[in-house]
């Protein structure tokens, strides 16, 4: 049954997949939270583990980076894996400043300055909203957990660099964004619940801050890799409120 993209047989993925970037982090959460976690997928290398988190079977896959790739591996894992919910676990730049360094904004919605809604066909402009079952279960497992939160606006990007790097009129769109109280910078979230919302799923972006856009500030290749463990395991309580439901 296995899909351009992904190698897996039926089953393999339980019904909530969490997605990080970073296919190391995908590694790392499944090597250091999961009981006997498998290797079910890892064409192009973008491994996917599943195992067991608290007596339920968990899933955990990366995307790669940008709209066109998480596209690809929800679309594959809403239609042909049988997955109800993907929880994105990324990184992102904050805009706003009371977000510091390893706080976790969970995504309420998100902007997009991407074209990816076009191929829906719909009037207008679509609006990219997480799953309300999933935001509130992640909210619950954020305080349980103990960890500094912001719920709001995220903007998904079809860039990280541009022509505007380094010349002081680029930051104009970020100071647009922050005064209509987008809280971080990411460039997954808006095609996850667009896909989502197309396929009768259910998606949510939780993302730990890696540098601050405004304040010049940034963790480490390795920090975001192995450290961001407190928006791991929000999400993997998720993933066990869901299957109590």
């Amino acid at each position: 049954m296995s899909t351009p993209h992904i190698s897996a047989k039926p089953g393999d993925f339980g019904k909530t997949v969490l997605m990080p970037g970073d296919p190391l982090r995908s590694k790392f959460i499944a090597e250091n939270f999961l009981e006997n976690p498998v290797l079910v997928n890892n064409v192009r290398g973008v491994q996917g583990y599943t195992g067991y988190y608290k007596g339920v079977k968990v899933s955990v896959m990366a995307s790669g980076m940008g709209m066109p790739a998480i596209g690809i591996y929800s679309h594959e894992l809403f239609n042909f894996y049988d997955v109800d919910n993907i929880i994105r676990v990324g990184s992102a730049g904050a805009i706003q400043e009371d977000i510091n360094l390893y706080d976790l904004v969970i995504a309420q919605g998100a902007c997009t300055d991407s074209n990816f809604a076009a191929q829906f066909h719909v009037p207008g402009t679509f609006a990219p909203i997480a799953s309300f079952k999933l935001l509130s279960e992640a909210v619950k497992a954020a305080q349980e957990n103990g960890a500094v939160y912001h719920v709001g606006n995220v903007n998904s990007s079809d860039v990280f660099y541009g022509d505007h790097v380094g010349v002081p009129e680029g930051l104009d769109s970020v100071y647009g964004l922050k005064k209509m109280g987008v809280m971080a910078l990411e460039m997954e979230a808006a095609a996850l619940y667009m896909n989502a919302a197309r396929y009768g799923k259910r998606a949510l972006c939780i993302c730990t801050i890696s540098d601050h856009v405004l304040k010049g500030i940034e963790t480490t290749a390795e920090e975001r890799q192995n450290s961001f463990t407190t928006m791991m395991k929000v999400a993997l309580d998720v993933a066990v409120a869901m299957d109590q439901e």
